[in-house]
């Protein structure tokens, strides 16, 4: 893979998804965990603080440039079909799909309706539980999709390399 923009997009894919994977690592082995041992209204509580915050955060960024930058080193790697295509297209499949559009369709749905339940109402001990277990497991597959996405882009790079240095 070539080309003067390809390879920073390869290494930004590579940043954003082991950076962002180990995000949803941490929450899905304990955060989440935390949160649902404290008492339901408590957990609640800073779930849905955390979920506003992450709107205005760094992290929302990388994870929004990292997209655009995998989508750009699929492109590429279809037209240019050169050393490292098929597992930076891997890669940038793993990230859009297993990463970005599982948080599109099912965690921040899953975020936008656990928003405007007051937790100091009776009767959000269920919904926190449901929201708790469909969350952390769809987190599951998150994490796996960018630590595997991560891989490839690694890979891509790694055949690019050796490509570039071959003489």
């Amino acid at each position: 893979m070539k080309g003067s923009l390809v390879l920073p997009a390869l290494w930004l894919s590579a940043l954003g998804s082991a950076v962002v994977g180990g995000v949803f690592f941490a929450f899905s082995t304990f955060v989440m965990t935390a949160l649902r041992s404290l008492p339901p209204a408590q957990g609640l509580a800073a779930m849905q603080t955390i979920n506003r915050s992450v709107l205005d955060s760094l992290f929302l960024a990388l994870f929004m440039v990292s997209t655009m930058a995998a989508v750009f080193v699929a492109v590429a790697a279809v037209v240019q079909r050169g050393p490292g295509a098929l597992p930076a297209i891997a890669g940038a499949g793993l990230w859009v799909v297993g990463s970005f559009a599982v948080t599109a369709a099912i965690n921040v749905p899953l975020n936008d309706a656990l928003a405007p339940l007051d937790p100091a109402q009776a009767g959000t001990a269920g919904p926190w539980a449901d929201y708790v277990r469909t969350w952390t497991a769809w987190n599951h597959v998150r994490t796996a999709a960018s630590l595997l996405a991560f891989v490839g882009f690694m890979l891509a790079l790694q055949a690019a390399g050796k490509a570039e240095a071959a003489p």
